[in-house]
């Protein structure tokens, strides 16, 4: 950026950078959609907070480390107007995490600003660590519980299907389209490639039961819409397809629905669904590298939160077999 470009961005209020950075998030970081509308989510807080405070003619360079703890305070004590509730600690991590990808894009167009590590991060409560998953018999209760005799039951027992066999997060299943699944009758199983959170490439894997599903399901698509999974206007020929590919959130709410329906916990979500598949294959022995491998995460950290489970067996494993421990 010349020294000029760099002298306006410096004398420009932060309330008016928001655009700047998330154009930026776009084409220099390469990030999603569905990344880029949660930066701008938790960043309208933060304006929210300076116009609040009358700062809204605040320079980057101005802010200062007594803003940021005023900034924390506001988001500790802020209440839901509605349903009266604070935010989560993990929420407020959200919002902060944020903040510093913001200040990150100062830096990186050489405008003078705090430094983006000037901004700790809240410790997370224990309670909020716990992941929570569906056990083999619960899983088999929500996969059954949709009704394949009619279009939209066939549908969302593929999509149920799809979840557990691959590990997919929601975004990547909606991302989904019809002709990544062409030519089938042959095929037993189906390896995929996808672009996944932070636009990084990875291959998620069909077992034969899911793709048996998607197989049914492709059956009765009357029309060349592109998506794969779309909404109905539940004919069982097929012939009510609507060509509006369905959205992360109808599809939170179609499995909200068949929790309700099996009976299992009614936590159970989309995510619920990808934990549930990285903690059974923990369980059969996988180990974690693989799991990260499957998951798509860049980190290994942050595969770790599955130890849960090992860690209960091999403690259980070593006081039944090891040493004179079992006498």
């Amino acid at each position: 950026m010349g020294l000029q470009n760099i002298m306006q961005e410096s004398n420009k209020a932060i309330i008016y950078h928001l655009t700047d950075f998330l154009d930026y998030c776009e084409v220099e970081k390469g990030l999603r959609d569905n990344t880029q509308k949660n930066y701008q989510r938790y960043l309208n807080k933060f304006l929210n907070y300076l116009k609040y405070k009358n700062l809204d003619a605040l320079l980057p360079h101005q802010l200062t480390q007594e803003h940021i703890w005023d900034y924390r305070l506001y988001l500790s004590r802020y209440q839901d107007p509605r349903s009266k509730k604070t935010l989560k600690k993990s929420t407020q991590h959200y919002y902060l995490i944020a903040l510093r990808a913001f200040l990150g894009y100062f830096v990186a167009k050489d405008v003078l600003c705090l430094p983006p590590d000037k901004i700790t991060l809240p410790k997370q409560d224990k309670g909020e660590k716990t992941v929570k998953f569906l056990n083999l018999e619960q899983i088999e209760k929500l996969l059954s519980s949709a009704d394949i005799s009619t279009s939209n039951g066939l549908r969302d027992r593929a999509i149920l299907e799809a979840f557990f066999s691959t590990g997919l997060r929601v975004a990547e299943l909606v991302a989904l389209d019809k002709d990544q699944f062409a030519n089938l009758k042959s095929k037993t199983d189906l390896e995929l490639g996808i672009i996944g959170k932070g636009g990084n490439p990875r291959t998620v894997y069909f077992s034969e039961r899911a793709l048996g599903f998607i197989k049914k399901y492709l059956e009765i698509r009357k029309d060349k819409e592109k998506p794969l999974f779309t909404n109905f206007r539940d004919k069982k020929d097929g012939s009510g397809i609507n060509s509006s590919r369905l959205t992360a959130r109808s599809i939170e709410r179609i499995i909200k629905k068949y929790a309700i329906i099996s009976g299992i916990p009614i936590f159970t979500t989309p995510h619920t669904l990808r934990h549930s598949y990285a903690t059974d294959l923990l369980t059969q022995g996988v180990d974690l590298r693989t799991i990260q491998e499957f998951l798509g995460h860049k980190s290994i950290l942050t595969t770790q939160i599955y130890t849960h489970v090992t860690n209960k067996r091999l403690r259980d494993i070593h006081k039944k077999f090891h040493g004179l421990s079992h006498n």
